[in-house]
C-alpha cells in the first residue's frame, strides 16, 4: 500500500470471471478505541464485580459460620492451629474480594472514558509508547 491510500483495504472479490475490487474505509487511528475493546471492558468489570459480591457474601458467610461454632478443644495447639486456619481462609477470602473489588473500580472508569473518547471523538487516551 502506498501513502495515499492508507485509509483503505482492497480486497478481490471474484464473480463470473470478473474481477471487481472492493475499497473499505477503515480508521487506523481507533485500534485502541474500539468496540470491542471497550465491550470487553466493560465485560471484564462487570465480572470482576460479580466476583467480589460473591466473594463478599461468602466471606460473611464464613465469618458467621466460626463465630456461632466455636473451637471446642482443651488442647491448645488445636487452638492455635484452628484459630491460624480460620484466619488463613478468612484472609484469603478479603483478599480475593478486595482485588476484584479494585478491579471492577479500575476498569468501569476506564471502559466508560474509552467510550466516550470514541463517541465524541476528543482527546486521545494516553498510550504506552507515547
Amino acid at each position: 500500500m502506498g501513502q495515499g491510500d492508507a485509509g483503505l483495504i482492497t480486497r478481490d472479490k471474484t464473480m463470473a470471471n470478473d474481477t471487481k475490487t472492493a475499497e473499505i474505509p477503515v480508521d487506523r487511528n481507533l485500534g485502541e478505541l474500539s468496540f470491542q475493546r471497550i465491550a470487553q471492558a466493560f465485560l471484564g468489570s462487570g465480572v470482576a464485580s460479580t466476583m467480589a459480591i460473591v466473594m463478599y457474601r461468602i466471606l460473611n458467610s464464613i465469618a458467621l459460620t466460626f463465630a456461632t461454632k466455636p473451637v471446642t478443644s482443651d488442647n491448645t495447639t488445636v487452638i492455635n492451629l484452628s484459630a491460624a486456619v480460620r484466619t488463613l481462609v478468612m484472609g484469603v477470602f478479603a483478599l480475593g474480594t478486595g482485588v476484584f473489588g479494585i478491579a471492577a473500580m479500575g476498569l468501569m472508569p476506564s471502559s466508560s472514558q474509552m467510550l466516550f473518547y470514541r463517541l465524541t471523538g476528543k482527546g486521545k487516551p494516553a498510550s504506552v509508547s507515547e
